[in-house]
C-alpha cells in the first residue's frame, strides 16, 4: 500500500501575521464586548504558532 501524501500547511507565516493583526484590531475596537475574551485567546494562540 502506498504511503499517504504529506499534509501541506494551510497558512503561511505571513498569513499568521496578517490574521494576528486583524484580531488585534478587532480586540482594540470591541474591547467592551463579552465576545472579545475569545478573540484575546485566539490572538495569543496565533502568536505562539507564527514563530
Amino acid at each position: 500500500m502506498p504511503e499517504p501524501a504529506r499534509a501541506r500547511a494551510v497558512f503561511s507565516t505571513e498569513d499568521f501575521k496578517l490574521l494576528r493583526e486583524a484580531v488585534r484590531h478587532y480586540i482594540q475596537t470591541h474591547e467592551d464586548e463579552p465576545e472579545t475574551a475569545k478573540f484575546v485567546h485566539l490572538f495569543h494562540r496565533l502568536g505562539s504558532g507564527a514563530r
